[in-house]
C-alpha cells in the first residue's frame, strides 16, 4: 500500500521560496502519476501540477513560479515554490494515481498524503 507524507510547509514572506517534499513508502512512485494540490480556507482543492513519466503540467496560477522534481532513488517528489504570493496560502497535498498521462483529477486519485500548511504573509 502506497503511503505519502508531505513536509516542508511553513510561514514565508511574499516573494520568498519554499520546497515541499512528498515522500513515498510501500511502492515505487514510478508506477504513478503524481499530483500536487492545494486547498485554501473556504475553497475547493485546486490542482497545481501533474507529473507523469518525464513531464509535468502546471496550473496557470503557478506556471513559471513552481517546478516539480522527482528523485527516483529517494522515491520522493519535490515541489519547488518561488516568488510566493499571499494567494498561495493553503494546505498542500500530494497525491498519486496509478498510470501515466495527465490523469491527476482530484476526484480519482488513489492515494493522498495528509498535507502540509503553507502561509504566505508579511
Amino acid at each position: 500500500q502506497l503511503e505519502l507524507v508531505e513536509s516542508g510547509g511553513g510561514l514565508v514572506k511574499p516573494g520568498g521560496s519554499l520546497r515541499l517534499s512528498c515522500a513515498a513508502t510501500g511502492n515505487s512512485l514510478e508506477w504513478y502519476s503524481i499530483g500536487w494540490f492545494r486547498q485554501a480556507p473556504g475553497k475547493e482543492r485546486e490542482r497545481i501540477s501533474c507529473t507523469s513519466d518525464e513531464y509535468t503540467i502546471y496550473g496557470d496560477s503557478v506556471k513559471g513560479r513552481f517546478t516539480v522534481s522527482r528523485v527516483k532513488d529517494q522515491n520522493t517528489v519535490y515541489l519547488n515554490m518561488n516568488n510566493l504570493e499571499p494567494e498561495d496560502t493553503g494546505v498542500y497535498y500530494c497525491a498519486a494515481r496509478m498510470g501515466s498521462g495527465d490523469i491527476c483529477n482530484r476526484l480519482y486519485m488513489d492515494h493522498w498524503g495528509g498535507g502540509t500548511p503553507v502561509t504566505v504573509s508579511s
